[in-house]
């Protein structure tokens, strides 16, 4: 780009010769690495690939050994599976608590980073392509993915908790009417922001370089850009794979055993069937993982989809009957004052650590690093799904609607949920003795009207998101042991579902007359490895955003126009406008960029299922060598002026 000073336009004369090469000359004698500029390459989705799907053998047979064994170990020898997991919890909860912390409050700087700088507008796909799904669709079903066992729940019994026993740090008495408001905040902050950032980091990751790098949708190749394409089908990305498999496992299974406890407590309050042991737990995990393995040898994938629609809609219906036929008012009270206050002590909150004495460690420990565990846990399973219905959208659109909508949405149900049972708790009702944190809500309902109707409702709920959250789940995980293949075979998937409802019911046995221990405990452990995972993911993830041709053109932009500016500033004065022209040399925009580098250009070299090169697809770059015109939008951009520059 250089500086002229401005004229009348004037016909070119017939005699003269051009000053310049065309826009289209200068691509021909230029041979770019695959016939393009790394700057113009539109992107690769994954389907434009040819790639070979199949089991992972490694991947799949190495993680079936290492769970069946842990299965077998829970079975056989309980004991000493439960003393293993409270001595490596004790060591977690210990010693990489802060860790835990640290990476969930980087997860949510980074995507703030990501979404706001100029990486932002990068879309999760080719250049220009529309969103596969409409703005309100994608809402909902973020909406969807934010929903789930874990919110029934708890949805009622920690604001509950925290109400009752105080947290650590906070100025107000437990049981007082300013604890209403606290409890819910710190409540949020375990549901809000930090959860729904670290499946955004995962979801992000796996949709980028999917849909614009054309890569599987695997955990392994985001890291492509730090460890290499040959480590990364190596054995070090199959590693990563195998502790995203652990991850999701132990994270769904923990879900799955939570709604274990609170379906068995319902049928205890509202049928009227007798204390339920570890026994009773275990045949309604079988119960409902058959029920899981029947829809899955169906393949009846639309009436899943159904299914889960229903379910969020009941779910939905559930919330507004709470808001009311519960303390209407004192839920709008609480709206604005614990999403205010949630900002206010959002600091604070994160930095809620061991520093600041025992009470804290035991709370931290308990709740938060707990917390953190199982999001980790639970974001591969997550991630992808994001991934898979954010194509299209930019980073920007993405970090603003994921963190923002969901999250708000978790917060909605835990002040109409939790607000109505602290409320129900100081006007007599005594819920904290109901028998455990799976019976508060049922407790809760029964003091409303309907009582014994909407506990039926609640259970119908659990079940309903125990069905889908399986079947998804196994679907996720064997993605992941088939080599990214969007529609993994029903024998694996089925396999990956027994081995859910497995792990569930060992949790339950290590936990013992506290099951909700043992859940906990194992989770937390499980989920260390897959934390490093990611905290090295953000770094692979931002190096390949770096690279992405739209930062390339937008640093040829800056330094075009920085040295443009300067160069007519000091020839021309006040009297000078930008025009695009050949400038080699110190004058060029790209004098320090270096097109041919392998770490810019090796990406999009498609390759056919024996990693033999094939060409781009027709219309996306000249062909190397050949005469092929220079594209319209490609001509336009490298000469704004056409012939007349």
């Amino acid at each position: 780009m250089s500086s002229t000073p401005p004229r009348s336009p004037q016909p070119p004369s017939p005699a003269e010769p051009s000053r310049r090469p065309k826009p289209r000359e200068v691509l021909r004698e230029i041979n770019y690495p695959h016939g393009i500029h790394p700057a113009l390459v539109p992107g690769i989705a994954v389907e434009d690939q040819k790639l070979r799907y199949g089991t992972d053998k490694v991947v799949f047979f190495v993680t079936a050994a290492l769970i069946v064994a842990f299965i077998s170990w829970g079975v056989l020898s309980t004991d000493t599976l439960s003393a293993a997991s409270a001595a490596a919890l004790a060591w977690v909860t210990g010693n990489t608590g802060w860790f835990f912390t640290a990476l969930s409050t980087a997860a949510v700087l980074f995507m703030l980073v990501v979404g706001f700088s100029r990486t932002g507008r990068i879309p999760l796909g080719m250049d220009d392509e529309k969103p596969e799904y409409s703005f309100f669709s994608w809402l909902a079903m973020l909406f969807a993915a934010g929903m789930g066992i874990g919110l029934m729940f708890y949805g009622a019994s920690e604001p509950l908790s925290h109400f009752g026993a105080g947290v650590p740090g906070y100025g107000a008495e437990p049981g007082s009417e300013e604890m209403t408001v606290y409890a819910l905040v710190q409540t949020a902050f375990h549901w809000g922001l930090n959860p729904w950032a670290m499946y955004a980091v995962v979801g992000a990751a796996v949709a980028y370089g999917a849909y614009r790098r054309g890569r599987p949708p695997l955990i392994s190749r985001i890291f492509v850009p730090l460890i290499g394409q040959r480590r990364a089908e190596g054995g070090l990305g199959r590693l990563i794979d195998v502790f995203a498999i652990f991850a999701t496992l132990f994270g769904t299974a923990a879900s799955l055993g939570i709604g274990a406890l609170q379906i068995a407590r319902g049928l205890e309050l509202v049928v009227g069937w007798g204390p339920l042991g570890n026994g009773g737990l275990i045949a309604i995990i079988a119960v409902l993982t058959a029920a899981f393995v029947v829809s899955a040898v169906s393949g009846v994938a639309r009436g899943i989809r159904y299914l889960s629609n229903t379910n969020l809609l009941l779910a939905f219906l559930l919330a507004v009957f709470v808001f009311v036929a519960g303390p209407t008012v004192l839920i709008l009270d609480l709206v604005p004052a614990v999403f205010s206050t949630y900002l206010h002590e959002y600091l604070w909150m994160t930095g809620q650590t061991g520093g600041w004495g025992e009470d804290a460690t035991a709370f931290a420990g308990s709740w938060t690093v707990f917390y953190w565990a199982w999001w980790l846990s639970w974001s591969p399973f997550v991630g992808m799904f994001i991934a898979k219905i954010s194509r299209g959208r930019t980073l920007r659109q993405f970090v603003t609607v994921v963190l923002v909508v969901p999250s708000s949405m978790c917060v909605l149900w835990f002040v109409v949920i939790g607000g109505t049972a602290m409320h129900l708790q100081r006007t007599g009702t005594d819920l904290a003795a109901a028998g455990g944190q799976e019976a508060v809500l049922f407790g809760m309902l029964d003091a409303l009207p309907l009582g014994a109707l909407t506990s039926v409702l609640a259970m119908v709920i659990i079940g309903l998101f125990f069905v889908t959250s399986a079947d998804s789940a196994s679907i996720v995980m064997g993605t992941l042991s088939q080599r990214g293949h969007g529609e993994p075979k029903r024998p694996i998937v089925i396999f990956w579902g027994l081995c859910l409802g497995g792990i569930a019911a060992v949790m339950m046995l290590v936990g013992g007359d506290d099951a909700l221990t043992g859940m906990q405990n194992l989770v937390t452990v499980s989920a260390l490895p897959f934390a490093v995972v990611v905290a090295f993911l953000m770094v692979a993830f931002y190096k390949d955003l770096r690279s992405d041709p739209a930062t390339i053109r937008h640093a040829f932009a800056l330094t075009a126009v920085r040295k443009a500016v300067i160069h007519g500033i000091e020839e021309h004065g006040d009297d000078f406008a930008l025009q695009v022209e050949h400038a080699p040399g110190a004058r060029a925009a790209g004098e320090t960029f270096d097109s041919h580098d392998p770490a810019v250009t090796d990406w999009y070299r498609r390759v056919d299922e024996n990693g033999d090169e094939i060409e781009l697809p027709a219309g996306s770059a000249p062909a190397r060598g050949s005469d092929q015109e220079a594209a319209p939008d490609l001509e336009r951009e490298l000469d704004p002026a056409g012939d007349r520059a």
